[in-house]
C-alpha cells in the first residue's frame, strides 16, 4: 500500500502497544513500517529493475529481517549516544536492548508486509532463494477505508482527550490505546470480509460460460471503494474474458464479458515465448497475455499482464517486448513501462 497508510499503520501500532514500549518505540515503529518501500528506488534503474527489486529485495522474510537488524542497531546507537534524562513527571526508560528493538521494528516490518501482501501486487516473500509471487488480492494500492479508519483512530481519542482535560481543567490524561487496537481489529475484519467476498467472485467466474466458452481459471482484483465489485479475467482455452463481478443488488451477466483472442500459432510466437526475458516476466505476471504483430516486414512480440487495466499508470505495470526480423532472428527483447509513451 501507499506510504500514508503504512505511516498510520505503524502509529496505530505505537498506540496500541505505548504502556510496553521502550524508548523510541514510536519511532522505530514508524521507520520500519515504511523501510521496506526503500527498494522502490529501483525504479530508477528501469522497468526490468524495478519488476526484479520492488516489493521483493526488502519485502522478503531475509531482506525485512536484515532491514529489522539494521534499524535496532541504529536506534540503539542512538541510545546509547543520547541518554535518557530522568524526570520525576515521565516515565522513565531503561538502556535500549538489542532484543527489545528488534522485536519493535519486526512487528512494524511485519505489519508493512501484511498490508502489502493484501493489496498491489503482492510480494516475493523467498526472494532471493525463490522467485514465487505472494498476493491475496484484497485491495488496491490505496484503500480509503483503511486509511479512514486508521486516521479517526489516531484522532478522535485526541479529542476526546482534549475536551476531557477541558473539562477537568487541564489535568492530563492518557490516550486510548483500546481505540487504536480496536481499529487495528476493524482493519483485519474488514481485510477478512474482502477475502470472503473474493473468493465469491472468482468462484461465479468459475461457474459460468462466457460466450459458449467454459473457464478454466479466474482471478478477480478488487476496486478500491467498495468490497462488492470486483474485476474479473476468466481465462478459456483460446480467450481471456474480462468481466465486471457484481456481489451485490447488479446481476452477473457472463456474456457482457470483452473477449481477448489469444494468438494463433506461430513461429514468432514460439521465438518470443522462449526468450529470457518472456521467462522472468511470466514468473511475475498474475494473467499473462501475449501479442505477435506484423511492424512492416518484422515481427514484434509482447507480453502484458492483464491484471492491469488499460491506462494504469502504476509502474508496476511493466511488459516485455521482443522484436524479430522476418527471418525471426531476435534484434532486440527489453522491458518497458506500460505507462510511458512506447511505440
Amino acid at each position: 500500500m501507499e506510504p500514508f497508510t503504512h505511516a498510520f499503520t505503524s502509529l496505530a501500532l505505537s498506540r496500541a502497544g505505548q504502556r510496553r514500549l521502550p524508548r523510541f518505540g514510536t519511532a522505530m515503529l514508524v521507520v520500519s513500517g515504511l523501510a521496506p518501500d526503500l527498494d522502490y528506488a529501483s525504479y530508477a534503474g528501469g522497468p526490468e529493475a524495478f519488476m526484479r527489486f520492488h516489493r521483493s529485495a526488502l519485502h522478503s522474510i531475509a531482506g525485512a529481517a536484515l532491514l529489522a537488524a539494521v534499524i535496532a542497531a541504529a536506534f540503539c546507537a542512538l541510545d546509547r549516544k543520547l541518554p535518557a534524562k530522568k524526570s520525576v513527571q515521565t516515565r522513565t526508560f531503561p538502556p535500549l536492548a538489542f532484543v527489545i528493538a528488534l522485536a519493535v521494528c519486526a512487528v512494524g516490518v511485519a505489519g508493512h508486509l501484511l498490508l502489502d501482501l493484501a493489496s498491489g501486487v503482492g510480494v516475493q516473500l523467498l526472494w532471493p532463494f525463490r522467485s514465487h509471487w505472494y498476493g491475496w488480492d484484497l485491495a488496491g494500492n490505496f484503500d480509503p477505508w483503511i486509511l479512514v479508519l486508521l486516521v479517526l483512530g489516531l484522532l478522535v481519542p485526541l479529542l476526546f482527550k482534549l475536551v476531557n482535560e477541558e473539562v477537568t481543567s487541564g489535568k492530563k490524561t492518557a490516550t486510548g490505546d483500546r481505540a487504536a487496537v480496536a481499529v487495528l481489529v476493524l482493519i483485519v475484519a474488514y481485510l477478512g470480509a474482502r477475502a470472503h467476498y473474493h473468493g465469491e467472485a472468482v468462484d461465479l467466474l468459475l461457474s459460468r460460460e462466457y460466450h459458449g466458452r467454459v473457464a478454466l481459471s479466474a482471478e478477480a482484483f478488487p476496486e478500491s471503494v467498495t468490497m462488492f465489485a470486483w474485476r474479473g479475467l476468466a481465462v478459456t482455452d483460446n480467450t481471456i474474458e474480462e468481466v465486471d463481478v457484481p456481489l451485490g443488488p447488479g446481476e452477473f451477466d457472463s456474456d457482457r464479458s470483452v473477449t481477448h483472442y489469444k494468438p494463433e500459432e506461430s513461429p514468432a510466437l514460439e521465438v518470443g515465448q522462449k526468450t529470457a526475458a518472456t521467462a522472468r516476466f511470466l514468473d511475475y505476471a498474475r494473467v499473462p497475455f501475449a501479442s505477435v504483430r506484423r511492424v512492416e516486414a518484422d515481427y514484434r512480440f509482447e507480453v502484458h499482464d492483464f491484471r492491469f487495466e488499460p491506462g494504469d499508470s502504476d509502474p508496476a505495470d511493466v511488459f516485455v517486448r521482443v522484436d524479430m526480423d522476418s527471418q525471426f532472428h531476435i534484434r532486440r527483447e527489453e522491458f518497458l513501462f506500460a505507462s510511458s509513451p512506447n511505440d
